[in-house]
């Protein structure tokens, strides 16, 4: 039945989850269960109707209502509803036993008229969906229940979902598999979209188990080397090295961002293919063109990429030698400047540099407070 209305909601253009439609479908009684039958083997009216919208055209309601209702959330708003006012309703209390004798003030007239006007249903209450109500033996129906949810929806310990709504992982295959010849085709067809080998252990830790429970990469390299293939993916990871620390300037936090590795894996990479000298003479090429190289602008938009910096190991002395360039450079025109702006711009139109990466340079060099005084000392007072 479930799976009928399931397959309704979602012609109606309103799927809804599997607990949902349970949920819906316990606000029923079994004899319902031919009407529902009667509806979900049709087409839908009109459109979207969801599981309690069925329910509620069951009831009585109108199709283009429903669709309406569901349309506009309603059905959502008098779930959530319901459920705040049961968790928000205290248990009443046990009845008196008559045998008993009680002291208490009778009620005045104006208090149990009062009392029995809130008792009544609301608007909302009467329209709700009702409740399927569980089957009781006729010995046990004199007992009067304990609590009213005729008009609210209750959250329930569901069972867990079965048939088409069940997830389960897929068993993955034994490690023995891959030792095998047929192993070899597998390892070569993974290895074709894997950049290194630790891409090409994520890619098949899903699929195989290791020797000893989860695949490892020990695993994985002693079956390339047991294979043949571990030649070939050292060559390519010498590659990818390579080109990844040529394009990212040195700066080993981009390269591992680049391939997808934690730094202790780039590590491994690095050392296994045997290039920890050609990496660090690659870094040592990049640091020396940092700080050596004469064009102001190029010098000003390297000032604020702190973390490549950082990363090459030379920031502090990158600062001081920039710091002590633009005193030269600001030197020359500080006597005929009246604001520090103005004094950018003409060191900016001097050297061919915009005028906000040399402001900029000056804040974040700690130059600014020292201009600016020089700048006000140097300015002749004016006559008032």
């Amino acid at each position: 039945m479930a799976v009928a209305v399931s397959d309704f909601c979602r012609r109606a253009k309103s799927p809804a989850p599997a607990p949902e439609v349970r949920e819906a479908l316990a606000l029923l009684a079994e004899d319902d269960d031919f009407r529902v039958r009667a509806l979900t083997d049709g087409e839908p009216e009109t459109t979207p109707l969801g599981p309690f919208a069925v329910v509620d055209i069951l009831r009585g309601t109108a199709p283009a209502v429903a669709a309406q209702r569901q349309s506009c959330g309603y059905y959502d708003v008098a779930r959530e509803l319901a459920y705040v006012r049961e968790e928000k309703t205290p248990p009443r209390a046990p009845a008196a036993d008559p045998s008993v004798p009680t002291f208490a003030t009778p009620p005045a007239a104006k208090a149990a008229k009062k009392a029995a006007k809130a008792e009544e249903p609301s608007v909302m209450e009467r329209i709700a969906p009702k409740k399927r109500a569980a089957p009781v033996d006729e010995e046990t129906t004199s007992a009067p229940p304990e609590f009213d949810d005729a008009h609210s929806f209750l959250r329930r310990d569901l069972p867990r979902p079965r048939g088409r709504f069940t997830r389960v992982e897929a068993p993955r295959t034994p490690f023995v598999e891959l030792t095998r010849a047929s192993g070899k085709e597998i390892l070569e067809a993974t290895l074709e979209g894997s950049e290194h080998r630790f891409a090409l252990l994520r890619n098949l830790s899903h699929r195989f188990n290791g020797s000893r429970g989860d695949l490892s990469l020990v695993d994985l390299e002693t079956v390339l080397r047991d294979h043949g293939l571990l030649d070939a993916l050292q060559e390519k990871e010498r590659l990818q090295l390579l080109d990844a620390y040529t394009s990212q300037r040195g700066a080993t936090g981009r390269v591992g961002w680049a391939l997808g590795v934690s730094p202790p894996e780039l590590q491994r990479l690095v050392s296994a293919a045997g290039l920890t000298e050609e990496v660090e003479a690659l870094r040592e090429r990049f640091r020396r063109e940092a700080l050596a190289t004469s064009h102001l602008t190029h010098r000003l938009d390297l000032l604020g990429r702190e973390k490549y910096l950082a990363d090459l190991g030379i920031q502090r002395k990158f600062n001081d030698s920039l710091r002590k360039e633009l005193e030269r450079l600001l030197r020359d025109d500080l006597p005929g400047a009246t604001d520090l702006h103005g004094l950018c711009e003409a060191v900016g139109r001097k050297y061919g540099s915009p005028s906000e990466l040399v402001f900029r340079a000056i804040e974040r060099l700690g130059l600014a407070d020292g201009l600016r005084k020089q700048i006000h000392t140097g300015v002749p007072p004016t006559n008032s």
